[in-house]
């Protein structure tokens, strides 16, 4: 029923070998020709209910020892005998060995230098075993997997073969050989894949140098299909060839003599001519100047025609007379209308369009009158004018909203005052004027929300040196906040903290912290989810706070509800994390509203939350920032190239840099956005067009991939590829290359290196930094944009219900806030909130243009607040408003 199986004895541990027969009165085993001791068999008796038979089974165990103390022609083996009242029946032989694999490999693989689409065959014998060692390959320090790529095979006898080389598969590569006793690898084995390069096809033929006489053309070709790569030879051959030429001289034409006068004709005049013969222009030579006809009179001036039609006389008189007529007509009218015109002349400069909620100087010439501004107004861009008057909305419902179609347009580039009719009727008149150059075509000018972008900022205003950025002893801030609330901002990670105005009840105050986690997050994803921010802790946790406070954290994710499902999430005490709520849920526990690089949150209660998001579709992006730092190596004339895909989050790139700055790294080049996919394919990095008479890449660096999971799954954590180079002599000062970073079937960035390695001659690259880097901690009104006093008048305004729907949802709807409105609904004042969520998504540029606009197009300008009466605004409110462009 059960025969004995070939076993291995592993270092010292004993084997068991097992026999069952049925019907058996006994069972013995017997080893290498000798029975074994009755005392050494452990023996069971059982009954078989299906035919009631005995069933027997015995098992012996077999030791290093006694398989060592053998020394037979062949294996330890052993065999089990059965006896029954039927006779007797012997199992197979089963042999029992000691397992074990040496150290050293029989033949190591050795690196190989091959053309791309050759055949590459690497060797491998794995050292000798018991049993035999199976053989895996490892390519940069990741198994081979054969079944998923056709072109490798290593099946052959323990050796890897790969049919067409490609630039992606040079690398290290290394034999693993495993039994079940160890794992022993070989010695790594670097294969480089070269390009041979190949000449172009030869470019056309050039124009013959001189445009007389003999000369040359000439043709080119170069080494590009394809250009040499990783040492490939370069191409044999002339890439310049030139033939003589031979060009007919230009003759320029020349004029005959002329005609004979012909006869004098009816009109008292005759002609002659002439012709461009002698000679003619040829081979592209100049026309002749001057006429080929000559006419003139033939009487001396005596001849007089007849008139035909004395009435043609008057008809020209008439029309003559008509349009100076006209011409006096028109003139009239003008002078009349500018005489009449009730619009004084008041030049201010319109780039003040730009500063915020705009103010309008209201000069009314004749009283009365209560003319709109309208878009039948077409300014006299001659002069320096400014439309004054005063701007009544007889129904808010018929209001007639003022855009750039209607007047500002053709203002651009001239001067004028405006005063916001929203703020008037808020009692608000008093402002001070701001001025500068206003975005043509546009009023308000739009406002650009991205997120700590490169080249979303003048470099003349945001720039930062390397030396003065952040050290990880600064992530984190603190701040005391009392009734007044106030910002708090961790500088330079894209992470703040709003707390609006009364959270905090009176006569009390908190040392409010925000702290922001470093290394590896204590969030472990689950399933196919990812990290796509910071991990962010704000206190302390016993807080009690009456309203609202405002999180912002940045995320790295390209915002598609089709492609990204995005969670929220909070640690809790016992340092478990659990789901907050999900971006597309509706609940009125806490709100999320998800910007393009930043996701603003508001909040109830203090502690530490993340932001998670479970791609749907393979078209999901996340957005890496590709940075390259350079620093001379220990050896003189090594340089070493630093390449780093990170999350596009700047808390990410302040990581980097900080750790940059303290091995001596330099930024050699803007960092570029990446959009990397989710479709499970890898990165790829190399170092492009090296100088070959000055520069060499250190064998197997030119290329190197990344796996998918690294970049994908990184968990904030940056990651960087390195790259070795070295110049021929000390007297290479200058380096010049191309970084390529792409995502096999992805998107792909390039970045131009051009800088100098000596730290005195080096051009100093600047990093672009939020301007919140000086103030960390605001509290009070300074920390906010819209004044406390205007604040109060709107949420006044809009709380309030109306039967024609103009309150905080439509406020909320004209700020972009659509989803979710049942948030706000259970707030005291919904209006606040919704401006809190206003001063956090603004908090850098501070757009009250936008806000002025929205006021502007719901059109509550009298309706709700005729009773408030226009009082003076106190004067801190009134500071602060001239600060923030109000």
């Amino acid at each position: 029923m059960q025969e004995p199986n070939d076993a291995y004895i592993i270092k010292s541990n004993p084997i068991a070998l097992r026999c069952k027969a049925m019907p058996a009165m006994q069972i013995f085993f017997k080893c290498n020709g000798e029975w074994v001791h009755q005392n050494e068999h452990v023996s069971e008796e059982s009954m078989d209910e299906s035919t009631g038979l005995k069933v027997r089974e015995v098992f012996i165990n077999v030791t290093r020892q006694q398989v060592e103390d053998f020394h037979g022609p062949e294996d330890y083996w052993c065999q089990c005998v059965a006896w029954s009242h039927l006779g007797t029946s012997k199992s197979r032989k089963a042999s029992v060995r000691i397992a074990y694999l040496r150290k050293n490999f029989e033949q190591d693989p050795q690196g190989k230098e091959v053309p791309i689409e050759g055949m590459i065959v690497l060797h491998c014998r794995p050292p000798e075993g018991v049993p035999a060692a199976e053989v895996e390959w490892l390519k940069n320090e990741e198994p081979i997997d054969s079944n998923q790529d056709e072109n490798i095979d290593t099946r052959a006898d323990h050796n890897l073969i790969i049919r067409q080389a490609r630039l992606s598969d040079s690398g290290n590569y290394t034999c693993m050989a495993a039994n079940i006793v160890a794992k022993r690898r070989s010695m790594s084995a670097t294969v480089v894949v070269y390009v041979n390069g190949g000449w172009s096809s030869w470019t056309e033929w050039s124009n013959c140098n001189v445009r007389c006489g003999r000369g040359w053309q000439k043709r080119s070709r170069t080494c590009t299909n394809p250009a040499p790569l990783n040492g490939g030879a370069f191409c044999e051959g002339m890439s310049v060839q030139k033939i003589t030429c031979t060009s007919l001289c230009p003759v320029d034409g020349s004029w005959e003599v002329w005609s004979e006068w012909s006869v004098c004709s009816p009109e008292c005049e005759h002609l002659r001519i002439r012709e461009c013969t002698a000679p003619p222009p040829r081979n592209g030579g100049k026309f002749c100047e001057g006429f080929s006809q000559e006419s003139e009179n033939c009487t001396e001036g005596l001849c007089i025609q007849d008139i035909e039609n004395a009435s043609d006389i008057a008809l020209y008189s008439g029309l003559g007379a008509a349009v100076v007529a006209v011409a006096v007509l028109v003139v009239g009218i003008t002078l009349y209308r500018r005489s009449q015109s009730e619009y004084g002349v008041d030049v201010i400069d319109s780039s003040a369009l730009t500063g915020g909620f705009q103010t309008f100087n209201f000069k009314t010439v004749r009283q009365g009158n209560s003319l709109l501004l309208n878009s039948s107004m077409q300014p006299d861009l001659t002069v320096s004018r400014t439309y004054s008057g005063p701007i009544c909305l007889q129904d808010p419902m018929d209001k007639e909203l003022m855009t750039e179609s209607s007047l500002f347009n053709p203002l651009s580039d001239i001067k004028v005052k405006v005063q916001s009719s929203f703020m008037v009727s808020l009692g608000v008149t008093e402002r001070a004027e701001y001025h500068g150059k206003a975005h043509s075509g546009t009023f308000p000018h739009g406002n650009n929300r991205g997120f700590s972008t490169v080249h979303a900022r003048n470099k003349t205003t945001y720039i930062q040196n390397l030396s003065s950025l952040s050290t990880r002893s600064e992530l984190r801030t603190t701040g005391i906040f009392g009734h007044l609330g106030g910002r708090l901002v961790m500088p330079n990670t894209g992470v703040s903290l709003l707390i609006p105005h009364g959270a905090i009840p009176e006569e009390s105050s908190w040392e409010i912290y925000l702290t922001l986690s470093q290394g590896e997050s204590s969030l472990q994803s689950e399933g196919t989810e990812v990290l796509l921010g910071p991990e962010v802790t704000c206190g302390p946790p016993d807080v009690t706070v009456t309203t609202p406070f405002a999180l912002t954290i940045p995320h790295c994710a390209e915002v598609n509800s089709e492609h990204w499902n995005i969670h929220l999430k909070r640690r809790t005490q016992q340092g478990k994390w659990e789901e907050v709520m999900s971006m597309e849920e509706e609940t009125t526990s806490c709100y999320c509203l998800l910007d393009p690089y930043a996701c603003h949150i508001l909040l109830d209660s203090f502690g530490t939350y993340a932001l998670a998001g479970e791609p749907i579709s393979d078209c999901a992006v996340k957005q890496l920032k590709v940075a390259v730092f350079g620093c001379m190596s220990c050896n003189s004339l090594d340089y070493s190239l630093r390449v780093y895909c990170i999350d596009n989050t700047p808390c990410a790139f302040q990581e980097v840099v900080s750790g940059e700055r303290h091995q001596g790294g330099q930024l050699l080049e803007e960092p570029k956005l990446l959009h990397f996919k989710g479709n499970t394919f890898c990165l790829q990095i190399s170092v492009l067009d090296i100088p070959p008479f000055l520069w060499r890449i250190k064998p197997f660096t030119a290329c190197q991939e990344v796996p998918f999971s690294r970049v994908w799954c990184s968990n904030q954590q940056p990651l960087h590829c390195a790259f070795s180079l070295e110049r021929y002599t000390p007297a290479t000062t200058q380096l010049s290359c191309k970084i390529c970073v792409r995502q096999v079937k992805g998107h792909e960035q390039i970045l131009q290196i051009q800088t100098s390695i000596l730290e005195n001659e080096r051009e100093t690259i600047t990093l672009f930094a939020c301007e919140d880097s000086n103030f960390p901690a605001q509290t009070g009104p300074k920390a906010f944009k819209i004044p406390y006093s205007i604040r109060q008048r709107i949420c006044a305004t809009f709380d309030t219900p109306n039967a024609k729907g103009k309150d905080w949802q439509m406020l909320a709807q004209k700020n972009s806030i659509n989803r979710n409105l049942s948030y706000f609904a259970t707030q005291s004042s919904p209006s606040a909130v919704i401006l809190d969520l206003w001063e956090a998504r603004h908090q850098h540029d501070g757009d009250l243009d936008s806000l002025a606009c929205a006021l502007e197009e719901i059109g509550r300008t009298h309706s709700k607040i005729s009773n408030i009466t226009e009082t003076q605004i106190e004067e801190t409110d009134f500071s602060y408003s001239r600060q923030n462009g109000l």
